[in-house]
């Protein structure tokens, strides 16, 4: 005699999973916080105006939304300089291996979080078809390893003020330590990218096989300690751009006083 026993099939469908967590409260909170990065951004390269402080009195800032500030003659007025640059970091965090997790999930809920149902059957794909894309991050690493440089001299000529006598004098200024806070968030995000851990030292098979091998091997080491808090590097840098272009902004148009701290 043989019993047969009825196995349910698995619920199928967006959302489906027996997690009972709140597993939602991630996806959202990301696309939340993209939305709110990519309209308060959006809205300043076409506002385009109020992101440099150029005076006799003060030091240079310039909003890291706008840096480095490229005015080509001909364009017109209308054209926001940002569009120019603004490419390359965006190239870079949308081509990020922690941010395609991100998104991905947020976005296009592929999957929407660990063991909960996907919208469509076919599962993931990789960046094989329309993403092929992505496969270019390590060529934004390069982008955004000369944009560091760029920011940091940036914050260098926000140390510079005017002695009132035609010459320079050093400073230092609210403005002039989100410049720097900026730039430094953004340097542990960068230094954290995996290709970087890759590009130092991660396709070496013999670290002890030479001088170099062991230099690469303390250097791979130090990134990988960074790419630990990859993520965190990356939402703390993503949130330090507008907060510091909205200073700069603010200042600009007389609603903040920058305060030379010494």
């Amino acid at each position: 005699m043989s019993t047969q026993v009825a196995v349910a099939k698995p619920s199928t469908g967006l959302g489906v999973t027996d997690r009972k967590d709140l597993w939602w409260i991630s996806p959202l909170a990301v696309f939340l916080g993209l939305m709110l990065f990519i309209v308060y951004v959006t809205f300043r390269v076409f506002y385009n105006a109020h992101y440099v402080i150029d005076t006799a009195t003060s030091a240079y800032l310039l909003s890291p939304v706008y840096s480095p500030l490229l005015i080509i003659e001909g364009l017109p007025p209308w054209f926001s300089p940002a569009i120019l640059i603004l490419w390359a970091p965006a190239g870079f965090r949308l081509t990020c291996y922690y941010y395609r997790k991100a998104y991905y999930r947020a976005f296009f809920f592929s999957p929407p979080a660990c063991a909960v149902s996907e919208r469509t059957k076919n599962g993931y794909r990789g960046e094989t078809k329309l993403l092929i894309f992505q496969n270019i991050h390590r060529y934004f690493l390069y982008l955004a390893l000369a944009f560091l440089v760029i920011l940091a001299i940036d914050v260098v000529m926000a140390c510079m003020w005017p002695d009132g006598a035609g010459g320079k004098t050093f400073g230092v200024s609210v403005g002039t330590l989100l410049l720097f806070i900026n730039v430094f968030l953004l340097s542990l995000y960068t230094l954290s990218c995996h290709s970087l851990r890759h590009l130092i030292g991660g396709k070496i098979d013999c670290y002890s096989c030479s001088a170099m091998g062991r230099t690469r091997h303390k250097m791979w080491r130090g990134v990988s300690m960074l790419n630990r808090r990859h993520p965190l590097w990356a939402w703390l840098s993503l949130m330090m751009v507008p907060v510091t272009d909205f200073y700069i902004w603010m200042v600009s148009t007389g609603n903040f006083t920058d305060l030379r701290i010494f």
